[in-house]
Parts: structure tokens; sequence; C-alpha cells
């Protein structure tokens, strides 16, 4: 037997990504997506942007100085 379809929220317009942000943090998307129809999705060209290019430490001296 089928489950009846429920309905969802309408997802409300944002005047900043911010906002967005705000507004997620505090709601579950559940109410605003069907996520039983949702797919994976796999992106095999995408690179790192500028921002994310972010420099790693050094690692650490394994050896520590005694004095």
């Amino acid at each position: 037997m089928a489950k009846p379809k429920r309905s969802l929220k309408p997802i409300p317009e944002f005047a900043s990504e911010a906002e967005e942000r705000r507004f997620w943090e505090t709601h579950d998307s559940a109410a605003y997506v069907d996520w039983s129809s949702a797919g994976f999705v796999r992106f095999p060209n995408l690179r790192p942007t500028a921002r994310s290019r972010r420099k790693t430490p050094s690692p650490k001296p394994s050896r520590v100085a005694r004095g």
C-alpha cells in the first residue's frame, strides 16, 4: 500500500546566505524537501577553490627538546 503524500511547506525566500543559514540551523529540512526522491550525485571534475587551498601546517618534530 502506497504512503499518502504529505504536504510540504514552501521554502521561504532569503535576503542573504547568512539568513538562510540561520533558518536551516533551526528548521528540519524534512518538512520542506521530499528526501524520498533524492539521489546520489558525483562531481568528478570538481576542483578546490582558492579559499579552500590552505597551506597545511608542517608536522611537529617527533623528538622533544630537553633543556
